[in-house]
């Protein structure tokens, strides 16, 4: 069983930065993509940016120039460096991780359980 340990949320001003890390552990190669969705009061669930295992990213129009996503594979931990914060990136950020096709590894996504990011104006 693959678990998510997320850390590096808090409180920023706009134009901030902030760093939050995502520790996965469990059997490695049963860890595939890995990203952040954020969540906020009154708004859907935005996938946020992702992370191939082969280390190719993607962004949500939102966040291009802003975010940036990163993996080191040694220590199993996804991270989202976040700059230029605005209070609309206000929100509980989770973090993921798709399964492998590993014939071992079981199916579904694995959740962080969150952290708390908020940016005042």
């Amino acid at each position: 069983q693959v678990q998510l340990v997320e850390s590096g949320g808090g409180l920023v001003q706009a134009g901030g930065s902030l760093r939050l890390s995502c520790a996965a552990s469990g059997d490695f190669i049963c860890i595939g993509d890995m990203g952040w969705y954020r969540q906020s009061p009154g708004k859907e669930r935005e996938l946020v940016a992702e992370i191939t295992g082969s280390g190719r990213p993607s962004y949500a129009d939102s966040v291009k120039g802003r975010f940036t996503i990163s993996r080191d594979d040694v220590k199993d931990t996804v991270y989202l460096q976040m700059s230029s914060l605005k209070p609309g990136d206000t929100a509980v950020y989770y973090c993921y991780v798709e399964p492998t096709e590993w014939p071992s590894c079981q199916s579904g996504t694995t959740w962080g359980q969150g952290t708390q990011v908020t940016v005042s104006s």
